[in-house]
């Protein structure tokens, strides 16, 4: 017999593992504001010095030639397109020196599927970066990657991760998730590797030694169950690997893509799946909240629905924004929603490590360089 909401509630908020079915009623059904009192009670439980992380990182999106062409992406271009561009390695180098220079101590690169870039393409650009700065973090990447190497290279899966890992790259990025569940993945990109391949690899970069995050799309059509289903997907893996260090949901950007029109995850929404994902991922440490998909209010929100993190300001962005992200942030706002939310703001790395601690407000950053810098100043540059 199912457990009534409460009783389900104060459960998870123990700490005991739900179940996906209770998850599902859970998000569906429970009260919110209920539902983000019980995330936030697992949230403190794990982390009692009220700190709330980001990081400054830079997206280095190094080409926009893809041939897998998924239908919410307005960032890319097809092979041959007159709008196609490829960053040689020089300019990637020049967007890492200045990234550190404005503080940054993680770089992420992500691309398009260009049929022209193989293994020895990645090797020699992260090879190049660790060369010029190696104490720069290289998450980087992620499985959708591995799998278009392993194609234009010949090589199977754990080849490619050991060959990138050996060149410089330190952890993957959770790109490429979307959503795992094999209906609305494949209406959304078709000709993208399949959910359980996407496990499959992360699985074996886990094993191997190379850790990565989580991510997930919301709001592309999919049903809530389906959304539960993506947890779980994830849960399973982690419960064999232990790999995944963070958990990122965001939400569908409608503009300049094929999939204009489809109905969006709500900020109601959104929160109810934060807090969820901390009451069901009682095997994922970290969780982030979005500002860059729902704007610095509910992102601010999510640290009441149990995120401990939130994210990076993000000194370079063309993907999300290219489909219609505009919110922009810098190191101060960030420092201030997090006080706002009655948290002590901290500087992390890569791995989640306090770098900095802004324990007295007097001490915080005045004349902050560091500002997003998105698609409609950087495309520009190219």
């Amino acid at each position: 017999m199912t457990r009534s909401i409460d009783s389900l509630l104060a459960s998870a908020a123990d700490g005991n593992r739900i179940s996906s079915d209770e998850a599902l009623l859970l998000y569906t059904e429970a009260p919110l504001h209920a539902l983000g009192a019980a995330a936030d009670t697992v949230r403190r439980r794990r982390y009692p010095d009220d700190i709330a992380t980001y990081i400054i990182d830079r997206n280095i999106n190094y080409t926009n030639v893809c041939v897998t062409a998924c239908k919410f992406c307005a960032f890319y271009r097809a092979p041959k397109h007159s709008e196609g561009w490829t960053h040689p390695v020089d300019e990637i180098l020049r967007r890492c020196t200045e990234a550190v220079d404005l503080g940054a101590t993680q770089i992420m690169l992500q691309g398009g599927h260009s049929p022209q870039l193989g293994i020895e393409w990645y090797e020699q650009v992260l090879s190049a970066i660790k060369a010029a700065h190696p104490a720069l973090v290289l998450h980087s990447l992620g499985a959708s990657e591995v799998v278009h190497i392993a194609r234009t290279s010949g090589l199977d899966y754990a080849t490619v991760i050991r060959r990138l890992s050996a060149a410089g790259l330190d952890s993957f990025a959770g790109a490429g998730a979307e959503i795992l569940v094999a209906r609305p993945r494949t209406a959304i990109a078709p000709l993208k590797e399949s959910g359980q391949t996407w496990l499959e690899v992360m699985e074996t970069a886990h094993r191997i030694g190379v850790e990565s995050t989580a991510t997930f799309m919301m709001g592309t059509g999919e049903t809530n169950a389906e959304r539960i289903e993506h947890l779980r997907m994830i849960r399973d893996v982690q419960d064999r690997t232990g790999g995944f260090r963070s958990f990122i949901p965001w939400t569908y950007q409608p503009e300049n893509n094929h999939l204009r029109g489809r109905t969006q995850a709500t900020s109601l929404e959104y929160l109810r799946m934060i807090a969820v994902a901390r009451l069901f991922f009682d095997n994922i440490a970290h969780l982030q909240g979005s500002w860059l998909t729902t704007g610095k209010d509910i992102g601010q929100l999510t640290l009441h629905f149990g995120a401990d993190d939130l994210g990076s300001v993000m000194l370079e962005e063309n993907v999300v924004s290219s489909a219609g992200a505009r919110h922009r942030s810098n190191r101060t706002e960030l420092i201030s929603l997090i006080r706002g939310a009655g948290r002590i703001p901290a500087q992390r790395d890569t791995l989640y490590n306090h770098v900095v601690v802004h324990a007295d407000p007097a001490d915080d950053p005045v004349d902050d360089r560091v500002h997003s810098h998105f698609s409609s100043t950087v495309l520009a540059s190219v």
